[in-house]
């Protein structure tokens, strides 16, 4: 049957003619019987034809039925949920009407498993003579045929899209993969652009505007991306707000440029920016790439722009390759190097640069496999990709307590030590108690232990952060803003949330060739003076030369860390360190 709304073909009463019999409708009864159960098994056949629906035929039998009955019309309506039937949304089916007025005289509803519906009414003139029981019998049966082929047909194309659409009636990822399957069957996937992208802090378009016009929102970016790479290129989307492409290399500029942020608007007048995070593969012409090639290359490169810092656009390179087996030896040795100790924690000083006091430490993670030492840049990024990196933290916790409890122990004066914790802490509700009963069980007093969080690089974490922070301070420990300025720098940030530390990135800091008013310097000065206004500890890091040792003096920022005192020490020199207490600072 046809799939959308279709005009009713107009049959007159008195066609009593077909080409299906080409006979008049017989006025006996049984040969009526026999004209009946005739048409009615060539409709359940062709109905059910493995070799094809023909249409046409069905229909012209239905007509000729509905003429063996005295029927003005019928109509069947069907409706892919609840929703769309209480609307009275959905399609019209009508082969049959003779455009008199009529009056309903039957109906029957039915609902399929995946919850569409179906309704088939027909319709009389009033002056034709009732139809006998023995006809309504007959005319349920048609009816209730009708409604099984169509909710049938319906089933199908439901299952259909509910296999490769999703509940947006995006293409789904089964759906993209059979286009891609596809292209790369026919060899046409040369000189193609893949990718994979996320539509970055969308929760937050959400929130503001709420879900309906969000999901406008999101659908105005896919279709007009949609438009930008053509009839050639293929889009759909992986769930929530992650989409995978493919166009011509030929788009690139194009897709790039409205990928790394563009303005979309909606019929209601509102207008928001929207950035991703995107990995792109770029397939050269000579290449025979398969399916998962492809979707391995475009993932690497996605999961890269995920953790890039400011860098949320990345295109997949042979290094790939190499970086990806080298995180795979990461992962696969972390937990024996963690086991055997291989971490350990380098202490890095924070001194007072009005009198040169040792007033704290940063731990910094170092790790010594082989006899030699795996730089932080290798495997932090790698740890953070999963869960491994908050046992890494808990674990430098524990080595600076217990470093802590032995200096105590030893009679030497406890400082305050920082230990840096990633942000994939943040949803865990069970953070403070489990930092508590660490520092607990080794006697340190909470005071003396600062646990650093990097900026939140996204409104979407901030209430986390801030319940996170607001049961630290609760409980008695230090709480620092790690690298204040390269990331998500709202003031909401330092007036919502109890910080006591705040750490000013080195790119703040000003270099002996900026003048005293240009923008690095006068930022600098502002954070500086905002944060002691606020009653917040400053300290600058990157200290390295004697002018940086002078801004911090002349702008009343009194701690300082950074190579100009001392790079990360390990624990035999820091505490040689920490036995002397004292740096000698020029006048």
């Amino acid at each position: 049957m046809p799939e959308n709304k279709i005009t009713p073909r107009s049959v007159g009463t008195d066609v009593f003619k077909t080409e299906l019999t080409g006979s008049a409708i017989p006025h006996d009864e049984a040969d009526k019987d026999y004209l009946f159960y005739t048409l009615y098994a060539r409709l359940v056949s062709a109905m059910t034809d493995t070799n094809g629906i023909d249409v046409e035929l069905i229909e012209n039998l239905l007509i000729e039925i509905c003429l063996m009955f005295r029927l003005s019309k019928a109509e069947t309506r069907v409706f892919k949920n609840s929703q769309e039937e209480q609307q009275g949304a959905g399609e019209t089916l009508c082969c049959f009407d003779t455009g008199k007025e009529g009056r309903e005289i039957k109906s029957i509803r039915v609902v399929t498993s995946v919850m569409t519906s179906a309704t088939i009414m027909v319709y009389m003139v009033p002056d034709e003579e009732p139809l006998t029981e023995d006809e309504e019998r007959k005319v349920d049966l048609v009816m209730r045929t009708v409604l099984s082929f169509v909710s049938r047909n319906r089933l199908k194309k439901v299952v259909f899209e509910l296999a490769y659409f999703d509940e947006l009636g995006y293409p789904n990822l089964r759906n993209w993969r059979e286009y891609l399957d596809g292209e790369v069957k026919e060899k046409r996937t040369a000189n193609k652009l893949a990718f994979r992208y996320n539509l970055r802090h969308f929760s937050l378009i959400n929130q503001r505007f709420g879900r309906p016009l969000g999901d406008m929102i999101m659908k105005n970016h896919f279709d007009t991306l949609k438009e930008i790479i053509g009839e050639d290129g293929y889009l759909a989307r992986l769930g929530g707000d992650n989409f995978i492409g493919i166009c011509s290399s030929s788009k690139t500029r194009a897709v790039v440029d409205f990928l790394t942020e563009t303005e979309i608007r909606t019929p209601k007048g509102v207008a928001v920016n929207v950035s991703t995070s995107a990995g792109f593969f770029r397939i050269p012409d000579d290449h025979d790439a398969q399916t998962d090639e492809i979707m391995g290359s475009i993932i690497n490169a996605y999961r890269v722009a995920q953790n890039g810092g400011m860098d949320n656009i990345i295109f997949y390179d042979d290094s790939f390759q190499d970086n990806k087996l080298k995180s795979m030896k990461i992962q696969q040795y972390f937990s024996e190097a963690l086991e055997k100790g291989e971490f350990r924690p380098f202490y890095q000083p924070k001194v007072n640069v009005e009198n040169g006091k040792l007033v704290g430490a940063e731990a910094l993670c170092r790790w010594f496999r082989g006899g030699k030492v795996i730089p932080p840049f290798e495997f932090i990024p790698v740890l953070e990709q999963t869960s491994e990196i908050c046992r890494l933290d808990f674990h430098m916790l524990e080595c600076v307590c217990r470093d802590m409890r032995r200096w105590a122990d030893e009679g030497k004066e406890l400082i305050t030590v920082s230990i840096n914790f990633s942000r994939k802490h943040i949803l865990n509700i069970y953070l403070t108690e489990t930092i508590a009963e660490i520092v607990d069980r080794y006697q340190i007093p909470h005071e003396l232990i600062d646990i650093e969080f990097t900026e939140s690089t996204s409104e979407v974490e901030f209430e986390d952060l801030k319940r996170i922070a607001t049961c630290l301070r609760n409980t008695g420990f230090d709480i620092s803003i790690d690298d204040f300025g390269i990331g998500y720098s709202s003031l909401n940030l330092i007036k919502d949330i109890p910080w006591t530390t705040l750490k000013v990135d080195k790119s703040f800091l000003p270099e002996e060739s900026d003048g005293g008013s240009d923008v690095r310097s006068i930022m600098f000065r502002h954070v500086v003076s905002m944060t002691r206004q606020l009653g917040l500890e400053c300290i600058a890091e990157g200290v390295e030369t004697v002018h940086h040792l002078n801004v911090l003096k002349a702008n009343n920022c009194e701690i300082a860390q950074g190579y100009y005192f001392d790079r990360p020490l390990p624990v035999e020199e820091f505490e040689a360190r920490l036995a002397k207490g004292i740096y000698d600072i020029p006048q």
